[in-house]
């Protein structure tokens, strides 16, 4: 499973953050995820990676709005030569419709071990939403700093899959759940697997991140690699608490490796 899911790699990820008022509007950094949820895998060395992501809302608003989708685009790239310690770095451009589209620049990277053939597992750590623009969300204010620092462990077991545990926490005065009470810590959970009973181009995930901030939700989702290089994710993220996440999105990703 680890050979053939790594041809093609699912590096995508988005966090949703609670703005002025609550509202919520989508933003992210995008290192090497599942679904929603960062994973333990780190782009190889030399590897440029390009993702470019759109969320939908699949509702209307309570009172019969539509938030405009989120679209974001960026590099991540592999920069250690070594095989048992790799590491990524990378950024995205983001616009979601609302006022942080005037900071729409975001950062992350990851420090990692990936499994091997032995009880060792995967180990990954990193951050990601590394905003530009500072502020205290529970005073109203605008900021995009979430700031995630995040740990995972990730084991592959026969027939079953990839499971993935893990920790993170965020800037608490940005990470707020629906009274603007600062919940920035939660955890990260994930089960993944390539379908190789039907096709080695097939890889399904679902991942769980916790807090009833806009950055907690259920997600879950399928790809398929159209070349070497080259596959597409379909998507579904339900929001653990839709006063601070807003209504469910409907996410698609496509992802290209260079060289």
């Amino acid at each position: 499973m680890k050979n053939s899911r790594s041809i093609h790699r699912f590096g995508v990820a988005l966090a949703a953050f609670a703005l002025c008022g609550l509202t919520a509007s989508i933003a992210a950094a995008t290192p090497s995820t599942q679904i929603w949820i960062p994973s333990t895998d780190i782009q190889p060395y030399k590897t440029v990676h390009l993702n470019f992501d759109t969320y939908l809302r699949a509702n209307t608003n309570d009172d019969g709005s539509r938030t405009p989708p989120a679209v974001v685009i960026g590099p991540t790239f592999g920069v250690l030569p070594y095989e048992k310690i790799q590491a990524e770095v990378g950024f995205d451009v983001i616009s979601a419709g609302g006022d942080a589209d005037k900071y729409p620049l975001y950062g992350h990277f990851k420090l990692g071990m990936p499994e091997d053939n032995t009880w060792i597992p995967a180990v990954a750590v990193g951050m990601y939403n590394i905003g530009t623009k500072s502020g205290d969300v529970r005073n109203g204010e605008l900021a995009t700093n979430q700031d995630i620092a995040y740990a995972l462990v990730a084991k592959t077991f026969p027939v079953i899959g990839r499971l993935s545990a893990g920790y993170f926490s965020g800037n608490k005065k940005v990470l707020v759940d629906e009274n603007a009470k600062s919940d920035e810590k939660g955890v990260l959970l994930s089960w993944d697997r390539t379908m190789t009973e039907i096709s080695d181009k097939l890889w399904v995930a679902v991942d769980y991140q916790g807090s009833n901030s806009a950055m907690g939700a259920l997600s879950f989702g399928a790809s398929w690699a159209f070349a070497k290089n080259v596959s597409v994710i379909l998507g579904y993220d339900i929001y653990n608490n839709k006063k601070a996440g807003g209504e469910n999105t409907v996410t698609m990703q496509l992802d290209i490796n260079f060289p």
